[in-house]
Protein backbone atom coordinates (compact mmCIF):
# COMPACT_ATOMS: atom_id res chain seq x y z
CA UNK A 1 0.00 0.00 0.00
CA UNK A 2 1.37 3.42 -0.95
CA UNK A 3 2.14 5.86 1.80
CA UNK A 4 -0.07 8.96 1.74
CA UNK A 5 1.94 12.13 1.15
CA UNK A 6 1.52 14.71 3.91
CA UNK A 7 1.27 18.39 3.06
CA UNK A 8 4.18 20.46 4.33
CA UNK A 9 3.81 21.12 8.03
CA UNK A 10 0.39 19.56 8.54
CA UNK A 11 1.19 16.70 10.83
CA UNK A 12 -0.33 14.47 13.47
CA UNK A 13 3.06 14.00 15.13
CA UNK A 14 3.60 15.10 18.72
CA UNK A 15 6.06 17.88 17.81
CA UNK A 16 3.45 20.14 16.21
CA UNK A 17 2.75 23.68 17.37
CA UNK A 18 -0.53 25.56 17.52
CA UNK A 19 -0.45 28.33 14.93
CA UNK A 20 -3.19 30.96 15.09
CA UNK A 21 -4.04 32.99 12.00
CA UNK A 22 -6.45 35.90 12.41
CA UNK A 23 -7.65 38.88 10.46
CA UNK A 24 -9.93 41.76 11.41
CA UNK A 25 -12.39 42.05 8.51
CA UNK A 26 -15.86 42.95 9.84
CA UNK A 27 -17.30 43.60 6.37
CA UNK A 28 -16.03 40.36 4.82
CA UNK A 29 -18.37 37.55 3.83
CA UNK A 30 -15.62 34.95 3.57
CA UNK A 31 -11.99 34.66 4.68
CA UNK A 32 -9.85 31.71 3.62
CA UNK A 33 -6.23 30.85 4.43
CA UNK A 34 -3.75 29.58 1.86
CA UNK A 35 -0.08 28.80 2.27
CA UNK A 36 2.67 26.36 1.56
CA UNK A 37 1.32 24.19 4.41
CA UNK A 38 -1.81 23.39 2.34
CA UNK A 39 -0.33 23.63 -1.18
CA UNK A 40 -1.93 27.08 -1.52
CA UNK A 41 -5.42 25.54 -1.56
CA UNK A 42 -7.53 28.15 0.24
CA UNK A 43 -10.65 25.98 0.12
CA UNK A 44 -9.22 23.67 2.78
CA UNK A 45 -8.87 26.33 5.50
CA UNK A 46 -11.83 28.70 5.93
CA UNK A 47 -11.58 31.00 8.93
CA UNK A 48 -14.39 31.31 11.45
CA UNK A 49 -15.94 34.70 12.09
CA UNK A 50 -16.20 35.89 15.69
CA UNK A 51 -18.83 38.28 17.01
CA UNK A 52 -16.55 41.34 16.77
CA UNK A 53 -15.63 40.87 13.08
CA UNK A 54 -12.38 39.03 13.71
CA UNK A 55 -11.78 35.93 11.56
CA UNK A 56 -9.67 33.17 13.10
CA UNK A 57 -8.31 29.66 12.56
CA UNK A 58 -5.95 27.48 14.61
CA UNK A 59 -3.74 24.93 12.86
CA UNK A 60 -1.39 22.29 14.20
CA UNK A 61 1.86 22.67 12.26
CA UNK A 62 5.33 21.22 12.62
CA UNK A 63 8.07 23.68 13.58
CA UNK A 64 9.33 25.53 10.53
CA UNK A 65 8.90 28.51 8.21
CA UNK A 66 5.58 29.02 6.42
CA UNK A 67 4.42 31.42 3.73
CA UNK A 68 0.74 32.37 3.65
CA UNK A 69 -1.93 34.84 2.52
CA UNK A 70 -5.63 35.40 3.16
CA UNK A 71 -8.28 35.22 0.46
CA UNK A 72 -10.92 37.78 1.50
CA UNK A 73 -14.09 37.74 -0.58
CA UNK A 74 -12.06 36.47 -3.54
CA UNK A 75 -9.21 39.01 -3.19
CA UNK A 76 -5.71 38.08 -1.98
CA UNK A 77 -4.64 40.02 1.09
CA UNK A 78 -1.61 39.96 3.35
CA UNK A 79 -1.84 39.78 7.11
CA UNK A 80 -1.51 43.40 8.34
CA UNK A 81 0.10 42.09 11.55
CA UNK A 82 2.76 40.11 9.69
CA UNK A 83 6.30 41.14 10.59
CA UNK A 84 8.12 39.35 7.75
CA UNK A 85 7.41 39.16 4.01
CA UNK A 86 8.99 37.45 1.01
CA UNK A 87 8.46 38.13 -2.69
CA UNK A 88 6.26 35.69 -4.55
CA UNK A 89 6.43 34.74 -8.25
CA UNK A 90 3.34 36.85 -9.05
CA UNK A 91 4.95 40.22 -8.29
CA UNK A 92 3.56 40.52 -4.77
CA UNK A 93 4.54 39.46 -1.29
CA UNK A 94 3.65 36.56 0.99
CA UNK A 95 3.58 36.72 4.77
CA UNK A 96 6.02 34.53 6.69
CA UNK A 97 5.30 32.79 9.99
CA UNK A 98 8.05 30.92 11.83
CA UNK A 99 7.17 28.27 14.39
CA UNK A 100 9.93 27.13 16.74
Amino acid sequence: MAKKKEKKGLSKKQNHRKATFKLMAPEAQSVLLAGDFNSWNADTHPLERTSNGMWKINLNLSPGRYEYKFLVDGQWQNDPNCKSYVSNPFGGDNCVKILK
